[in-house]
């Protein structure tokens, strides 16, 4: 359902932000406070060097971040709405600017601490005192010893600077340079695009997909000396830094600063590709169920089944989400009903509306949602998906002060995609109906193996790239493109046909300017079905260990974190619990196919 104009919808299904600020009045009073409170922070400065001061500015700092992080929601929320809203630009243009202000005045802060002797930070971390900044103490402690000196970390930040245009490049020509091309689709022309591209591949005529692939492909290859310029420049800057800080590696310095084992980025790589098979016999059942005489790139997202979409209103979709996620308590459940209740939720499509669905977590109130609800499957489990988000973000706030309270973004993606699974679970439980079985089993295990297998490829892929880089070895479009060719025949097996354009999909992936960040979909999606399988064979015992792991926000590193809600990602097992999980499910599809 869409609507024009947002003042059509009923309120009911719009959220409710005076549960940030009852009206715009609150608002210019926070942002008032906010402003004050940062003209005090250069009094501070020169003067971080002895513990009662260092907790007056830490206490400052909290006062400054609150509100604005509060403001800044607000702001974020009214855009959403409709991104034609000159009046809510305008409260984001402000809160923005007071950010930086707020960002210039307090950067003395880390870099005088980090020089603090270390004995002393270890004196501050046990000081009940300061038990609300032990995380910010705990990782500028383990970040000492890759500090460099003032002027060299100055020539450092100048050339962050200079090198984030290697992203910011590929960006402007993946989004607006490059011409995909036009294809022919019922004698009318269909200029590719990005959104295109997506339909045109789930267009039930194999040589509509095939002419959409061929088109998108061809653009790349055609500028792919250009696009590996750029990524040869992202890896090396990626290596060099690495190197400049006393890092062995660059993805060592990238799992360092998020306080993650090297271990767990090996073992999703090891876990994956020790469980390959099942993957290429899911492939060889997509090719037998779709009856195609060659299984190509271009035919994996088309759906395996047909007119088995669960097309639901939205307080039914609601209702069973609800249902879906019973073993998480009553507690949970009415937490679920609450945000239904009081307008957490903004539901429908309307101009201007921003696309796609998100949470929002506020800090001292509740999380917000947004979504732009139709009725199909893929919106019923993003109902499940975004309430995740937002139940990991309340349960931390209520039980975290505010610098422990922000979950990190390894961890962010596994309440979310535990309710997913729970949901399918359920459905999967209850559902009688042989095509729709068969139409939630496909969904499941596609959803595996583009975030599970799919993923891992990608990480596999940039853990060469910069091994190449490092080791000296040739980095050019043609040892990049048969790395990743080699890869995808590794991943996909031998039922699906390798078209020659595949090798320049990396070209293509914009994560890839991101490095080292693509892995944590893997690992984010491995400990949600862990978790899940653990809750409903262990019931009780698993949804408290669980609960404790949603209430931790950032205050344990988040390997630590997902250990208290079963999940131990410096062993194997993890990974082999998933790839059993797709091997079950695969070997009852096939059964059904039968």
């Amino acid at each position: 359902m869409t609507f024009e104009n947002r003042k059509d919808i009923p309120v009911e299904y719009t959220w409710d932000l005076t549960a940030i600020y009852v009206d715009e009045k609150a608002f210019d009073k926070e942002y008032d406070l906010a402003k004050e409170l940062i003209e005090k922070v250069p009094q501070y400065k020169g003067r971080l060097n002895d513990k009662a001061t260092i907790l007056e500015g830490y206490k400052l700092l909290t006062a400054i971040c609150k509100p604005l992080s509060r403001l800044g929601c607000y702001a974020s929320l009214k855009n959403a709405e409709d991104s034609k809203n000159t009046h809510a630009q305008a409260l984001l243009e402000k809160v923005m600017g007071l950010n930086v202000v707020f960002g210039e005045v307090s950067s003395f802060v880390e870099p005088e601490i980090t020089a603090l002797p270390e004995d002393m930070i270890d004196d501050m971390m046990a000081d009940p005192d300061f038990g609300d900044y032990t995380v910010s103490l705990r990782r500028i402690k383990a970040g000492k010893a890759h500090v460099l000196s003032e002027k060299e970390e100055e020539m450092l930040n100048g050339m962050s600077d200079v090198t984030r245009f290697f992203r910011e490049t590929f960006s402007r020509l993946n989004n607006g340079d490059l011409d995909f091309g036009t294809i022919e689709v019922d004698g009318k022309p269909v200029h590719i695009t990005h959104g295109t591209y997506s339909a045109l591949l789930n267009d039930k005529r194999q040589n509509v997909r095939e002419a959409a692939f061929n088109s998108l492909y061809s653009a790349y290859k055609g500028m792919i000396n250009t696009i590996t310029g750029l990524y040869t420049g992202n890896v090396k800057k990626d290596c060099t830094v690495a190197k400049l800080r006393h890092f062995d590696s660059a993805s060592q310095k990238a799992l360092f600063y998020e306080e993650v084992d090297k271990k767990v980025y090996d073992n999703l790589i090891a876990g994956v590709n020790a469980n390959l098979k099942p993957l290429h016999d899911y492939m060889a059942l997509r090719k037998k169920v779709l009856k195609l005489e060659n299984l190509n790139m271009y035919d994996l997202h088309f759906p395996m089944f047909e007119n088995a979409d669960i097309c639901l209103e939205f307080e039914d979709a609601f209702k069973l989400v609800k249902e879906g996620l019973y073993p998480l308590g009553k507690d949970y459940q009415d937490l679920l009903q609450r945000a239904y209740d009081e307008r957490w939720i903004d539901v429908y499509e309307n101009a201007g509306k921003r696309s796609g669905a998100f949470s929002m977590g506020v800090p001292g109130r509740h999380p917000f949602v947004l979504l732009n609800y139709q009725k199909t499957s893929h919106d019923v489990f993003t109902i499940a998906h975004e309430l995740g988000h937002s139940l990991h973000s309340w349960f931390s706030d209520k039980n975290q002060p505010f610098d422990k309270a922000d979950y990190t973004i390894f961890v962010a993606e596994v309440a979310s995609t535990t309710n997913e699974v729970l949901l399918l679970n359920y459905l999967l439980k209850t559902e009688k109906d042989e095509n729709v079985r068969k139409f939630l089993i496909s969904y499941y295990l596609d959803m595996i193996r583009t975030t599970f297998y799919r993923q891992s490829m990608f990480a596999e892929f940039e853990d060469i790239a910069h091994n190449m880089v490092e080791t000296g070895k040739p980095f050019n479009y043609q040892t990049l493109s048969d790395e990743y060719y080699a890869l995808n025949k590794k991943y996909y097996g031998d039922a699906v046909t390798h078209n020659d354009f595949i090798r320049y999909e990396w070209a293509r992936i914009p994560h890839f300017y991101t490095s080292f960040y693509v892995y944590k979909y893997a690992t984010g999606l491995t400990c949600a079905v862990n978790i899940a399988k653990r809750i409903l064979f262990e019931g009780e015992p698993a949804v408290r260990d669980y609960k404790k792991f949603l209430s931790t926000g950032c205050s344990l590193d988040p390997v630590s974190e997902l250990k208290i809600a079963g999940v131990d990602l410096t062993q194997t097992k993890p990974f082999e619990v998933i790839a059993e999980d797709f091997k079950k499910y695969l070997e009852e599809l096939t059964e059904l196919c039968k």
